[in-house]
């Protein structure tokens, strides 16, 4: 589910249509909708969702009515009153977004073995600053996975295993799948 409004502007950015579009719905339409999908799994993404008021408790209903709510956000806004039950997907921003100085590092003290926290690579300074946060937060020990995922068409994707391997990290790496199963532009998958 995605929602609309960020006030990030990576560089990187490939859903800037979420920026703007989108329509209003109540919570019981959006409930009453995902539950037509009969999938036990929810991820709430944007966007960022936590700018949406009614977020919080969209995510409770979900939870309430039996499904994995799974919340993917950037890091630049308290986690800290999002239902327990929510597996949460933290994005701390590295240099190369353009917005590292915006992310909330208070929220790391919040994260259980149910979160995760991803790092979107661009270069090589993004990884040495992306592992540099993994040791400083014991990120591996807090938190179920940290990922490590290259920027779609801004650096080879080996590059990152490579350094991976070399470092002997303790961390997943992961594709944007639906940029190699459809054209990466495309909406909606």
């Amino acid at each position: 589910m995605r929602l609309t409004f960020c006030d990030l502007r990576c560089t990187y950015c490939d859903t800037e249509y979420a920026f703007y579009e989108g329509r209003k719905e109540t919570l019981k339409k959006i409930v009453d909708a995902v539950a037509a999908f009969q999938c036990p799994l929810v991820e709430i993404t944007g966007g960022e969702p936590l700018l949406q008021k009614n977020v919080l408790p969209l995510m409770t209903m979900l939870a309430d009515a039996g499904h994995t709510v799974l919340l993917e956000t950037s890091g630049a806004h308290d986690i800290s009153s999002v239902d327990p039950r929510v597996h949460r997907i933290m994005d701390l921003k590295t240099p190369g977004s353009g917005e590292s100085a915006r992310n909330l590092f208070s929220n790391i003290e919040h994260l259980t073995q149910c979160d995760e926290v991803k790092f979107v690579i661009g270069s090589r300074e993004d990884y040495d600053w992306s592992r540099e946060q993994v040791g400083r937060y014991a990120l591996t020990q807090r938190c179920r996975a940290v990922l490590f995922s290259p920027i779609f068409g801004r650096i080879d994707p080996r590059e990152i295993v490579e350094w991976i391997l070399i470092d002997k990290l303790p961390v997943r790496f992961q594709l944007q799948m639906h940029k190699f199963i459809w054209p990466p532009d495309a909406q909606g998958v």
